[in-house]
């Protein structure tokens, strides 16, 4: 009995597979040595994004004047981003011409994030820096592009930048922080705030399923309670990953649409 236990300890104490930063910067498996070369994750995107596309453009084709349930969900979908996102911050007026934007945003950071928990795929769209990047640089472009329009890019630079009340002496020291906050964190905030808490929580759950894996498996058979236990915490997690994808594409729509907003002149 002593020696059983002991094999369990000595091979519990090897421990289960970690997960680790390699996870995010996997081999190429597609294409390699050309300029198409796919790896694991923009494999990812490739299919998920395909799908967006078939579903939508199939349910566009199939759209009928009383929907059914499913073009009801979908129509639901756009409502409740364009309602409850994009009107909440700008208001109607402003906010048709960006509905489109935020709602294409919302929805492929919602369903690249569910990528995390999706059997056969495992690992969210977002969970590198390149795709929040582009996400943020799209914002970056549009709200430049909409100061420049309703205000004059002097205008909103000198409004960004000089905010009313500040003593003359203090802009020395007002003016890079602002302009700094308009051109780099702005964006930068955008895009570390999406991938690293996709790129944590994949962590926290291949932790939780390895070490589900080991215990329950690989291990001796008196290490089966902290594999239930781990099996749990993994259940858990992946619920908790789910409400997590929608969070992080609500935040990152939501931050978007107030840059953009923030580009207006005040009323």
């Amino acid at each position: 009995m002593t020696d059983v236990f002991g094999a369990g300890l000595v091979l519990a104490a090897s421990g289960p597979e970690i997960p680790t930063i390699d996870d995010f910067l996997p081999p190429e498996i597609l294409f390699q040595g050309t300029p198409f070369a796919m790896n694991r994750i923009v494999l990812v995107r490739v299919v998920m994004t395909v799908v967006i596309l078939l579903v939508l453009g199939i349910t566009a084709a199939r759209a009928k004047l009383v929907p059914g349930r499913w073009q009801g969900f979908v129509e639901w979908g756009i409502e409740y981003v364009r309602d409850k996102i994009v009107y909440e911050v700008m208001g109607e007026v402003r906010g048709k011409r960006y509905v489109p934007m935020i709602t294409t945003m919302f929805f492929t950071i919602l369903l690249f994030n569910l990528c995390g928990i999706i059997p056969g795929m495992n690992i969210a769209a977002t969970a590198t820096v390149m795709m929040p990047l582009a996400f943020a640089l799209w914002t970056f472009v549009q709200y430049w592009r909409a100061a420049t329009r309703e205000q004059g890019l002097l205008t909103f630079l000198k409004h960004e930048c000089v905010p009313q009340g500040v003593p003359p002496v203090m802009l020395i020291l007002v003016i890079p922080i602002q302009l700094l906050d308009v051109v780099v964190i702005r964006p930068l905030s955008l895009t570390v705030r999406l991938f690293a808490n996709m790129m944590a929580g994949h962590i926290i759950l291949a932790l939780c399923l390895s070490a589900t894996q080991f215990f329950l498996i690989e291990a001796h058979n008196a290490m089966a309670a902290f594999g239930a236990i781990t099996l749990i915490a993994g259940f858990v997690m992946t619920l908790f990953e789910a409400f997590v994808a929608y969070l992080q594409a609500f935040i990152f729509a939501t931050l978007s649409t107030v840059y953009i907003n923030l580009s207006y002149p005040e009323d």
